[in-house]
């Protein structure tokens, strides 16, 4: 009769190698999801080493990531406390409004408590009241993939990635791939910054902070084609300080300096996020209204000649100068013109001239009608 102890060992037996049959498999399929992740994060390094400013780096981070990983969700949450960021994108005639998954915030901190002390790519099960913010409108997702950008040993930003797959991200999966990416990810958005700083600080008038001519002729190009493609409007307005050499000849070109800087300061606050201004030369500036028509035009230019004339400039030794502004109207035509956008800024000029002729602190539409 066959020993109870010996019927049962086959049944251990098997039972412990279906075990390991079953732990073989996990382990095959973790590596290949570890060598899937490996690749795909690969890919993704590439891309963001080869993105050449700062909304293509953007771009690669938000839709290139979303499609190369295949996920449902992405979002990226940068830490801008200055609204430098912003500022740059702005400045490269851009906004953050074009990218959905994209958010800005002065502290990650206060934008997600789960951000707290977060050094390390976190991933697990999708939690709706902790990670929902992060993905508006994707309550459907499973899990969840935090993977922090640290900077000189400070969180900059975080990258969130969803998926409706529980599997996808889970606790036991390895997080070096994934922060490696963020690594190079804060490299590259630091890179991506400094750059556009430096090409920014070559389109920029020092005294002002407005742009310069080299940026206008940029745009210039950029709003003619958005303007045609689209059938928008487009104006230009030329400024000038009336009678600036006496300021210069009486009080110095400190006090010029001071009169050109309040000018530009108030000239901005009449304008839209759209709208470009720059300071074209001298005493001269030139601004371009996008989707804004001569009539429209006239009421900005009106705004900001009020502006400029309604409180006086006080100056070093305490003098209080009264300052006003001449300003010429042109507006994008129709027809086809040999180069339409030197035709804009002349006809603006032609305008301005006439605004001067006739008395000064005046504004001239194309039809040469006083304001």
């Amino acid at each position: 009769m066959p020993s109870p102890q010996l019927e049962t060992q086959p049944q251990s037996l098997d039972s412990e190698n279906r075990r390991l049959r079953q732990k073989l498999h996990e382990l095959t399929e973790e590596a290949r999801l570890s060598e899937d992740t490996f690749r795909r994060c690969h890919e993704r390094e590439i891309s963001l080493l080869g993105a050449e400013d700062l909304p293509q780096l953007l771009g690669v981070f938000t839709s290139g990531l979303k499609h190369s990983f295949r996920l449902q969700a992405i979002s990226l949450v940068l830490q801008d406390p200055d609204h430098e960021l912003r500022h740059l994108l702005t400045l490269t005639g851009n906004s953050s409004n074009l990218f959905d998954e994209l958010f800005f915030v002065d502290r990650l901190e206060d934008f997600s408590p789960v951000y707290d002390n977060l050094r390390r790519s976190r991933l697990g099960p999708y939690l709706g009241e902790e990670h929902r913010r992060l993905f508006p409108g994707k309550d459907l997702l499973r899990s969840v993939a935090l993977m922090p950008m640290i900077r000189r040993n400070q969180l900059i930003g975080v990258l969130n990635l969803g998926s409706q797959d529980a599997s996808r991200f889970t606790r036991h999966h390895a997080t070096d791939f994934l922060d490696r990416l963020a690594t190079i990810g804060a490299v590259c958005l630091e890179n991506a910054s400094n750059r556009e700083h430096l090409v920014i600080s070559g389109l920029t008038d020092a005294l002002t902070g407005m742009h310069n001519r080299r940026y206008l002729q940029k745009r210039l190009n950029e709003e003619i084609a958005r303007s045609r493609r689209y059938n928008h409007p487009l104006s230009c307005l030329f400024i000038d300080a009336d009678h600036f050499k006496q300021v210069n000849d009486r009080y110095g070109h400190g006090a010029g300096d001071l009169v050109l800087r309040e000018i530009a300061l108030r000239v901005s606050e009449c304008l839209r996020a759209s709208d470009v201004a720059t300071r074209f030369g001298g005493e001269e500036f030139a601004l371009l209204l996008p989707q804004t028509d001569a009539k429209e035009a006239f009421k900005i230019a009106e705004r900001i000649r009020l502006r400029i004339a309604q409180h006086p400039v006080t100056l070093a030794q305490g003098a209080e100068l009264s300052i006003t502004v001449s300003i010429g109207i042109s507006e994008l035509e129709n027809g086809e013109r040999e180069d339409p956008g030197k035709s804009l800024l002349s006809d603006a000029d032609a305008a301005l001239y006439q605004a001067k002729r006739r008395g000064r602190n005046r504004t001239v539409r194309p039809d040469r009608s006083d304001g």
